[in-house]
């Protein structure tokens, strides 16, 4: 039994969900979930399906061209079919914060992440033994003004010999280019401190601090060429107050960026984020 997601979104009309799931039927199919919303403002509809088929590569092959054939192209869908059983694989780009990089490979070595990890890329030898801890490999590709294209030249290398479906940016303190970006639409997950752009810097701990915020927090997003604007995938927040000092600031916010990573992450593995317009629609 093969069992996929299909992710869809079109322009909204009466009848999808019907046509869909008795297509889904009809070539031998088993719809086991569906989720679907309308965006009322923009007259979109956006669905998401989990699917079981009792058939081959070769016939599933058969359904995806029936389906853009004979529904797909009917109501103008942005479609997308996805085998669950097959774990997608997904880079890491670490710096030298370690926090969300223990988080992240602690919880693939728990089984909690569905994700192959093959490989580790890092402009700082810094976190090499941790990644030999848990027995992933790691390159170090060092990155400065002056070879910043060459470096990402290696990097877009090392991630196409692995095959690689997807990055986190498990604190990774470097601008990716426009050009890297670009070669992986919507499949390079950052992590930020909710403070941007009220509190830019190296130290925007300190900063809130210094305001006497009473909520500190975390986003994770997709990375576009505009920096730190991409579609948001995760957020979360925590209360502070006059009794903390920036330190619990900083601890407080490095829990909710391994927290807010990990869940986009997750949501990015088992394909419940639909983007649009550069936002993002999160399936439960």
């Amino acid at each position: 039994m093969k069992k996929t997601t299909i992710l869809i979104n079109c322009p909204d009309k009466k009848g999808i969900i019907a046509t869909v799931t008795n297509f889904i039927v009809a070539k031998k199919g088993n719809t086991t979930y569906v989720e679907q919303h309308v965006d009322n403002e923009l007259e979109e509809f956006f669905m998401r399906l989990d699917c079981e088929f009792d058939q081959d590569e070769e016939k599933l092959t058969l359904f995806k061209e029936s389906f853009d054939k004979h529904v797909a192209s009917n109501y103008n869908m942005h479609w997308e079919m996805y085998n669950t059983d097959k774990k997608p694989k997904m880079a890491l780009f670490v710096s030298k914060y370690d926090h969300c990089l223990y988080d992240i490979l602690g919880r693939y070595a728990s089984g909690e992440l569905q994700v192959k990890i093959p490989i580790i890329i890092s402009n700082h030898k810094d976190l090499e033994p941790i990644a030999i801890a848990f027995n992933v490999p790691f390159k170090h590709i060092p990155v400065n003004r002056d070879n910043k294209v060459e470096a990402e030249a290696e990097q877009l290398k090392a991630l196409k010999d692995h095959k690689v479906d997807f990055i986190a940016l498990a604190r990774y303190m470097q601008i990716l280019s426009s050009d890297f970006v670009n070669q992986f639409p919507n499949k390079i997950i950052n992590i930020h401190h909710s403070f941007l752009p009220a509190f830019p810097g190296a130290k925007p701990y300190h900063s809130a601090y210094e305001r006497g915020v009473k909520i500190i927090g975390a986003t994770s997003h997709y990375v576009t060429s505009d920096l730190d604007e991409g579609p948001i995938i995760e957020q979360e927040v925590v209360r502070v107050s006059h009794i903390h000092n920036v330190q619990d600031f900083i601890l407080k916010g490095r829990d909710l960026e391994k927290i807010v990573l990990s869940r986009a992450i997750k949501h990015h593995i088992e394909r419940k984020v639909l983007v649009y317009n550069n936002k993002t629609v999160i399936f439960s």
